[in-house]
């Protein structure tokens, strides 16, 4: 099954349009010149219009590395 709609597709294909001509705009006003947070642009817009796009995951979960919460110095003694 699909894990995106066409509409969706379309989206980001228009926010990466309008990211290459410089009038893509992110939430602060800044001009974007990333492409994926030109991508994310365009799938926020899809799922604001009802299109097929996955619900977003949360922040934890989306990381692939984090940090290692071993130190050196904490182990205990033997």
């Amino acid at each position: 099954m699909a894990k995106y709609g066409r509409s969706a597709s379309k989206n980001v294909e228009s926010a990466m349009r309008r990211r290459k001509r410089g009038t893509l705009k992110s939430g602060s006003g800044g001009r974007v010149k990333s492409r994926k947070q030109a991508i994310a642009i365009g799938l926020s817009e899809a799922r604001e219009k009802g299109a097929k796009v996955p619900r977003k995951g949360s922040r934890k979960s989306s990381r692939k590395g984090g940090r290692k919460t071993s130190r050196k110095g904490s182990s205990k003694k033997r």
